[in-house]
């Protein structure tokens, strides 16, 4: 796929690769999961499944279907073994300077953008081919920290793959006595030229007799478990081949059916280890660069990409014989059907052109049939996560909108959804996408941090703005926005629900009473992991500002009359920002309303619940699939097959409101309104 380059973000590398490396184990397991059909990921996914069925019972089997289609559909760049050049720096980042060859574990991409805590730079002795193995080498290394080796003790590798080859020297490196298992003859005879003794357990019938043969009886003082395989012999044999108090580590891919009887009886210890080392899948030191101390943490993975590198350069450490094929980068798909043939393979090696690279941030679609007319809004989106490219562009595609660029961090996936829904652009330059002459709108649904940012550079290139919520994250923000916002462009926030078709209806119902309203909104929000960025008070502002924003502006409008008051009352737990809460509000006209946004309840109950008290009268709009009413004389319930959120109705009114020049189809000061009181009852 051609795409373009990716954009240099804080804290990360811009690398020109000049060659990667293959993984027969993680890729290979990736392209066969890819090529199964429904019913055979269905079966390696149980839990998946019930999830579906739990969103098929509470929001109907249309969004259900929707959403894992779009699951499936997300296109992954496989590798992680990457050799290169730095390009460029980004800031905060400290150690590296361009011109550096360096190893990360970026994907196989002519250029990368990696973060700096996995990248590393390589010895000047040290080849490219041998630091590609730099990355793989680090999964078994922290194996065999976890396992803690001795001098003298005698290890079984399990798997001599090209993990099971490098973490076995590594052992050797430590002083011990390696043993090795694999079905296959040639692996084990390239073991057998680094020092690790090994039987071909395909050849060989008892490969737990020859184990104990080679320790007196003993049994081994540890296992590495480093095959690929769904079945538990792996683990049977370790358990069964190990010393009392012996120690296995699991850091590939194994059934997991322990029989507990030997682990009892031997005291065993059992750990999966977690590939690179500590800082893997933190983002606050993967994405943000927070360094462990070396003091506490002295082996991050970074660290341990650097000792690797360190014991290739002194030569105790070989990738002699490890390297099978070589192919060229444009000739990578041929690379892959080697990789899932039954054709025998170790290290397959993709080449890159080593001419000068020039960056490209945007290449052409093919979609010829973009015409720019005043009448119909010309699109430029910034943002292609989960919620853009499952809801948000479907949602305006719906509603006739006329796309034109599509923008994002990686190229990948503006050209593979650009190709899909019709753009004529893909980019990883934002200006790209605000400045373009053909494009009168711009619609933002990056993440929270950056939406002002955008906001602003739009309104100040006067274009009409649509942005997913929240507006900002400050008042400092939000002030910067009024004063850009001058009403000759529409700002619109994304504020679907208020266009609901059972919202409209109940709204209808409600506005002719008399007197003030009395709401009940309940949210069964569901729990978000403690780790996830919108819990960052920079990055995603809570839960509060990120999505619970929704129902304080749906009140907004049922009501139809000014907040007057807003009170926030949190629940006692260990997160920073509390997803778990009940904000109060009185309006103008003495209606009252209570928000109940709850995380702590159970995914099978519906999402969303709003009561309306008023003139004698009930209403109940459950999960925007059903609209009851208590009082109402001549009132059908009204029942919905799907859920409808409104978010296809939201965006032809911002549409039709450009093509019209008619004023947003929300007030600005609403949208203004709603912003100022939850940042100030943030504060």
């Amino acid at each position: 796929m051609e795409v373009p380059s990716p954009s240099l973000s804080t804290g990360h590398l811009l690398i020109q690769t000049y060659s990667s490396l293959l993984s027969s184990g993680t890729e290979r397991m990736l392209v066969d999961f890819g090529k199964s059909g429904f019913i055979d990921k269905a079966k390696k996914q149980p839990h998946k499944v019930k999830q579906l069925m739990d969103k098929v019972r509470t929001d109907g089997p249309k969004p259900a279907i929707e959403s894992v289609q779009s699951k499936l559909d997300d296109p992954l760049a496989l590798g992680y073994c990457n050799v290169g050049v730095v390009l460029s720096v980004g800031q905060n980042v400290l150690g590296f300077s361009v011109g550096d060859r360096v190893i990360s574990n970026g994907p196989h991409a002519e250029i990368v953008s990696v973060p700096h805590h996995l990248c590393a730079r390589i010895p000047d002795n040290v080849s490219d081919q041998s630091a590609l193995f730099t990355v793989l080498a680090s999964i078994g290394l922290q194996g065999v920290r976890l396992s803690k080796p001795t001098f003298g003790e005698t290890y079984l590798v399990s798997g001599l793959g090209l993990i099971g080859l490098l973490t076995g020297q590594i052992l050797i490196a430590h002083g011990c006595r390696v043993l090795g298992l694999d079905p296959d003859l040639s692996k084990c005879t390239i073991a057998e030229t680094f020092g690790i003794q090994s039987i071909c357990t395909s050849k060989h019938d008892d490969p737990i007799s020859w184990c104990m043969s080679q320790t007196s009886g003993i049994g081994v003082d540890g296992v590495l478990i480093t095959a690929s395989t769904t079945s538990s012999e792996p683990v049977d044999i370790a358990s069964t081949v190990c010393r009392q108090r012996g120690r296995i580590v699991l850091v590939g891919v194994s059934g997991l059916q322990l029989k507990r009887d030997l682990f009892y009886k031997k005291e065993l210890s059992f750990q999966v280890s977690c590939s690179y080392g500590p800082g893997r899948y933190d983002s606050s030191y993967e994405l943000l660069g927070n360094d462990y101390p070396i003091g506490f943490v002295r082996w991050t993975e970074q660290r341990n990409f650097s000792a690797v590198l360190e014991a290739l350069s002194r030569g105790s450490l070989s990738t002699e014989g490890l390297i099978s094929h070589h192919f060229s980068f444009q000739d990578a798909p041929n690379a892959y059907e080697l990789l899932t043939s039954s054709e025998p393979s170790l290290g397959i090696i993709l080449t890159y052109s080593l001419k000068s690279a020039s960056p490209k941030s945007t290449v052409n679609l093919p979609f010829a049939d973009f015409k720019s007319k005043p009448s119909i809004p010309a699109l430029s989106f910034i943002g292609c996560g989960n919620y853009s490219r499952r809801i948000l562009i479907p949602a305006f595609a719906s509603a006739g909108g006329s796309f034109h660029t599509l923008c994002a961090i990686s190229g990948i996936g503006p050209v593979y959804y650009g190709k899909k829904f019709g753009f004529r652009n893909a980019t990883t330059d934002p200006n790209n996408a605000i400045s373009n002459p053909s494009v009168n709108a711009v619609v933002i649904a990056t993440r929270h941090d950056s939406h002002a940012y955008y906001v602003i550079k739009a309104l100040s290139a006067r274009k009409h703005v649509f942005v997913e919520k929240p507006l900002c994250l400050s008042l400092d923000e939000l002030a910067a926005i009024e004063s850009s916002y001058t009403g000759d462009s529409l700002l619109m926030v994304g504020f679907n629900r208020r266009f609901a078709p059972l919202t409209v209806e109940l709204k209808q119902h409600i506005s002719v009473l008399t007197g003030p309203k009395a709401f009940v909104y309940t949210c069964n929000a569901g729990s978000v992991s403690p780790d996830h960025w919108v819990h960052d008070s920079k990055i995603g502002g809570g839960r509060l500002l990120g999505e619970a924003c929704h129902f304080v502006d749906l009140l907004r409008f049922l009501v139809d009359s000014p907040i007057d008051t807003l009170h926030l009352f949190k629940a006692s737990d260990s997160m920073a920002r509390s997803d778990t809460f009940s904000l109060q509000l009185r309006f103008v006209d003495g209606s009252i309303g209570t928000i109940h946004y709850f995380a702590n309840g159970h995914k099978s109950f519906p999402k969303e619940r709003i009561e309306v008290f008023a003139g004698t009268k009930v209403f109940c709009l459950s999960n925007f699939r059903k609209l009851q009413a208590w009082g109402v004389e001549g009132f059908r319930t009204r029942r919905l097959l799907s859920q409808n959120k409104g978010q296809v109705q939201c965006s032809a009114a911002f549409l039709r409101s450009i093509a019209t020049g008619s004023s947003s189809p929300i007030p600005i000061s609403q949208i203004f309104e709603v912003q100022r009181l939850l940042l100030q009852v943030l504060d």
